[in-house]
């Protein structure tokens, strides 16, 4: 229907039309309310278990997080003493069969060197992955100098005690960030499934919350469109202004309130323009 149409519609045909529609709102209400509530009755459960998965996985990816970082800050405690104990052996000569290759590695220093990054650094999975694995390099290298000199020289049994810790903790942090990732790559689809849950319950108690709203308002509108059937379109008193005021208006020869809100957004827009 256009607006010359709509302009030909009787004020009774209207009113009749706005209250069979209120009408049929009420009729059908309470069976959208039903289907409602039982669409959140059924995913609110879902939701919940949804919740305590994604909790549970969020659990893992902590623990095994807080046993890395615990493992790579005791690890990072021993370098110093290593190192310390490894000056004072080369200082006593006890360093003199020092495998030239490994001592021009500096394996000790590359270890240290990649703990403050990790320590330090903001890093992304990838990066700190590619930290990981070249500090199981050096720790591996590392080992095997520690094995081949263990029977040979007895005065290095503090300094090859301590290397030995330390290459173990790291392994130990290895591990537990290696399933911290695998945590993690778990509870992604999780959160994904859970904020897709939220966001459907959200919008489901947003039209019921509406669809009681309609409802209640239901017959305050029947009986205000009925009250106008049988007693008319003027002004019947608080809560029933005129309702055709504004028709009166144009058939006096004034503007309608549609004109009188162009003309007005149209001044608006043009001193805007000016200025």
């Amino acid at each position: 229907m256009d607006t010359s149409e709509l302009m030909r519609v009787a004020p009774d045909e209207l009113a009749s039309a706005l209250l069979n529609r209120r009408m049929l709102l009420k009729d059908s209400l309470p069976g959208v309310i039903r289907n409602l509530e039982a669409e959140e009755d059924t995913l609110s459960p879902r939701l919940d278990r949804m919740k305590k998965s994604f909790d549970e996985a969020n659990d893992k990816v902590a623990k095994f997080k807080a046993e890395r970082d615990h493992f790579q800050t005791s690890a990072g405690i021993l370098i110093p003493d290593v190192k310390r104990i490894r000056k004072k052996l080369n200082e006593s000569g006890g360093m003199i069969s020092l495998d030239p290759k490994w001592k021009k590695m500096m394996l000790l220093e590359q270890i240290e060197e990649i703990e403050n990054k990790i320590q330090t650094s903001a890093l992304d999975h990838k990066s700190e992955r590619k930290l990981l694995e070249k500090r199981r390099s050096l720790i591996s290298e590392n080992d095997k100098w520690v094995r081949d000199r263990k029977d040979s020289n007895p005065e290095m049994a503090e300094y090859l005690e301590k290397n030995r810790e330390m290459s173990k903790l790291f392994k130990k942090a290895d591990k537990a960030h290696s399933q911290m990732i695998g945590a993690v790559s778990k509870a992604q689809p999780l959160y994904e499934k859970l904020t897709s849950a939220s966001a459907e319950i959200r919008e489901i108690k947003s039209q019921l919350d509406r669809a009681k709203e309609l409802l209640a308002q239901s017959d305050k509108a029947i009986e205000y469109w009925e009250k106008r059937i049988e007693n008319g379109f003027g002004d019947l008193g608080p809560g029933f202004r005129d309702l055709l005021k504004g028709q009166k208006n144009v058939d006096a020869g004034g503007s309608s309130s549609f004109a009188k809100r162009s003309s007005k957004s149209k001044e608006t827009k043009s001193r805007g323009e000016e200025e």
